[in-house]
């Protein structure tokens, strides 16, 4: 397990450069067809508004294809893709919108098309849904302050995924700049759900911890903080920060992060990267 084991330098291969002062970020992906079909952030700053690119890879993770598959008039990030009841899904991050759409594929995946809107505590950061006790659970950031953005967690709950929605009466659950905002596809491991949420003490991103929750239903929540993972030294200079971890079967997906304050790049740069257990890999830079 990447957790557990590390990042092995022999098993990542990174893609060729973004155009100067753009990156892509936030990975998920789905398996389909013997093909992995990567949706990420693009986003570029001469515009600065976010949209979701598709990458798709073929069995031995050659890049064959990418393109633009989602793009709004405000800015779109984090696009968790999932399947559910015979459909899939996508849940991206789209809070200057002031909503989260739940959107679902006419044609994957290369089209999408809104079902509803997820009405919560205001627009969601992060949005991360996960179906375990027979409900779906949905972790998020609240978005009504800066430091909330990266320091509370909040849960809400439905039989339905499209709803309706019931917030958790202890919202926020946890208060804790080093381990409360999401940060890519949750698990359960011996009856406790793994959220893989970001460090954000010594900035946006640094590194990604696992927060175990062993109690949570409708009115209790408890956790824990188990493994953290960050970017190697080998990495370099890709080792500002590492906010993502997502699977997709035997892939798991990280990105990583560098600042860069040349002309083009003052803001920064973030890579990210598809890693495969059978030591083969490849990494989509942001």
């Amino acid at each position: 397990m990447i957790l557990r084991g590390g990042i092995d330098a022999s098993s990542v291969v990174w893609l060729p450069d973004m155009p100067p002062g753009s990156f892509r970020a936030d990975p998920f992906a789905l398996w389909r067809g013997g093909h992995l079909h990567v949706f990420a952030e693009a986003f570029d700053y001469r515009d600065r508004v976010g949209h979701i690119d598709l990458l798709i890879f073929d069995r031995d993770l050659n890049l064959l294809e990418c393109r633009t598959v989602l793009k709004t008039p405000w800015h779109l990030s984090y696009p968790f893709v999932f399947e559910a009841d015979g459909e899939i899904w996508m849940l991206p991050e789209a809070f200057q919108s002031g909503a989260l759409t739940l959107y679902r594929a006419r044609r994957f995946p290369f089209e999408w098309e809104p079902v509803c809107e997820v009405p919560l505590d205001g627009p969601a950061i992060d949005a991360t849904p996960f179906f375990y006790g027979e409900k779906w659970w949905l972790f998020y950031a609240p978005s009504h302050s800066k430091l909330a953005k990266k320091s509370h967690l909040h849960v809400a709950w439905s039989d339905s995924l499209t709803g309706p929605w019931k917030l958790h009466p202890l919202n926020p659950v946890r208060i804790d700049l080093s381990s409360t905002r999401p940060g890519g596809t949750p698990f359960a491991r011996n009856g406790v759900i793994n959220l893989p949420v970001q460090d954000c003490r010594a900035t946006y991103g640094a590194a990604i911890c696992i927060l175990e929750i062993d109690c949570l239903d409708e009115t209790q929540f408890s956790a824990t903080v188990g493994e953290m993972l960050v970017a190697p030294p080998w990495m370099a200079p890709f080792t500002e920060g590492l906010h993502t971890l997502a699977t997709a079967g035997s892939v798991t997906l990280i990105d990583v992060k560098r600042m860069d304050v040349s002309l083009h790049g003052k803001l920064g740069r973030v890579d990210g990267i598809i890693r495969q257990r059978l030591k083969r890999a490849n990494v989509f830079r942001r």
